[in-house]
């Protein structure tokens, strides 16, 4: 896909979710353990969650399921008893839990607030913006390609909003690449640690322990992974 519009259409899909997932919220108590996330980036109810965790400045293990995908998908129907997605995974309360509204539920009363933000509690209307977002993106992070996969996750700094990062992230998604997944959003605390880290304030960030690159830019990002994971 020709890059400008790339970016275009995925800045457009950030603009019809109207600002959620760009900034932090206010996060309550944080998880001991990684929270689990069982999703893929075209999916418009899998996006509500990503976009929560995002306000409440969570990390979580993303393994993607693409359809198609030979690996994680089947594990959700071993587990959890049908292949519907997202389905989230929360070792600190034992809970394993499908449908998006019931994530985002749970979520912000066990880390947040107890209340849902606006942006994610007008049901039909919220659902209705995160599939215009989806139909902005048709079948970019939605069908598996055949890839090796890595014997560690990766890991990627991003946030739910950022145009730049959803393209690095359905990259993963079709590659079904699994990676741990830093939220920093604006006003997110873990902004500081990342800077110092990475050297720069500027997301997306991958980081491969398999191969040991660490890289900015989602064209390079998405060129990476094409290279050293795609097969054919």
């Amino acid at each position: 896909m020709n890059r400008i519009v790339d970016v275009g259409s995925s800045l457009a899909a950030s603009v019809a979710r109207l600002g959620a997932g760009i900034s932090v919220g206010r996060p309550g108590r944080r998880p001991e353990k990684t929270l689990e996330l069982y999703e893929f980036e075209g999916c418009p109810y899998c996006r509500k969650v990503r976009e929560a965790l995002t306000i409440l400045d969570l990390d979580a293990m993303v393994y993607p399921c693409p359809k198609q995908g030979p690996r994680f998908r089947e594990h959700v129907i071993r587990e959890g008893g049908k292949a519907q997605f997202p389905w989230l995974v929360d070792p600190n309360t034992g809970d394993s839990l499908y449908e998006s509204d019931a994530i985002v539920k749970h979520l912000f009363e066990h880390y947040g607030g107890g209340d849902v933000p606006l942006l994610l509690s007008l049901g039909p209307l919220t659902d209705a913006g995160a599939m215009l977002a989806s139909a902005l993106r048709p079948g970019l992070g939605a069908r598996y390609r055949a890839a090796k996969p890595p014997e560690r996750p990766l890991e990627l700094w991003s946030f739910e909003g950022s145009p730049f990062c959803r393209i690095a992230r359905e990259a993963l998604c079709s590659l079904e690449l699994p990676y741990l997944l830093h939220n920093v959003g604006k006003g997110s605390a873990g902004r500081a640690a990342f800077v110092e880290r990475s050297g720069k304030m500027q997301v997306p960030f991958l980081v491969d322990p398999n191969t040991g690159v660490e890289m900015f830019e989602s064209a390079d990002i998405v060129a990476y992974l094409e290279r050293t994971y795609a097969v054919g």
